[in-house]
């Protein structure tokens, strides 16, 4: 899928996108927004399938898309994104510089959305009264899965220590358009860190389905 370039916010341009979800033991799909329409047939290739009757990938205008999405439409959601804090660690001294550091509980992972979702152009629904199970942080149309480490060496890196590490978690759930400009912005921009290595990618789906 792909969309047209629109005015950049902040001096950052839209950019590109993608998540990998396993719908099977056997099957992954991979879902990609460009500002360009993607080729994939170098992946087709690389997977062995190089005489497809079809390409293998659909394609559709995501610009069509973005410009009918409304404030106070409802969505089911899926954003896998890498949920992180800064802090200081007891050995630290005084004044030192906060470090990244991944939330690895569902508890604060949920918070880590919900503090950005204004910002986002979106609110989190709540679960009916009767549903809410608050005292397990359990009061919104909202889970959390697939919470997994990932650590792996990035060229040129030489050293165990210049590693990428990160904490990659799927969010499902349901959501309201409360700023379409914001809103259109997440969709196309991403949510949270580690953008490049499959986060940030936020897919909808009707709100009775995802």
């Amino acid at each position: 899928m792909g969309f047209p370039g629109r005015p950049p916010r902040v001096g950052q341009s839209p950019r590109i996108l993608w998540r990998a979800d396993r719908t099977t033991a056997a099957e992954t799909a991979l879902f990609i927004v460009s500002p360009t329409r993607p080729d994939l047939t170098h992946l087709v290739e690389q997977a062995g399938w190089p005489a497809l009757e079809r390409p293998g990938w659909t394609t559709f205008a995501y610009g069509q898309f973005l410009d009918a999405l409304a404030a106070g439409d409802i969505w089911g959601f899926r954003l896998t994104a890498n949920p992180v804090h800064h802090i200081r660690l007891p050995q630290d001294a005084p004044g030192a510089r906060t470090k990244r550091a991944a939330h690895v509980s569902p508890r604060y992972q949920m918070q880590w959305l919900l503090k950005r979702q204004e910002k986002a152009g979106f609110e989190v629904l709540p679960k009916p009264a009767d549903r809410q199970l608050t005292q397990y942080g359990d009061a919104y149309e909202l889970i959390v899965r697939d919470q997994q480490p990932l650590q792996f060496r990035r060229p040129p890196a030489q050293r165990a220590g210049q590693d990428v590490r990160f904490t990659r978690v799927t969010f499902d759930g349901r959501l309201r358009i409360t700023d379409t400009d914001a809103f259109r912005r997440t969709l196309t921009h991403g949510l949270g860190k580690s953008k490049a290595y499959g986060c940030g990618l936020m897919t909808l789906a009707t709100a009775g389905g995802q």
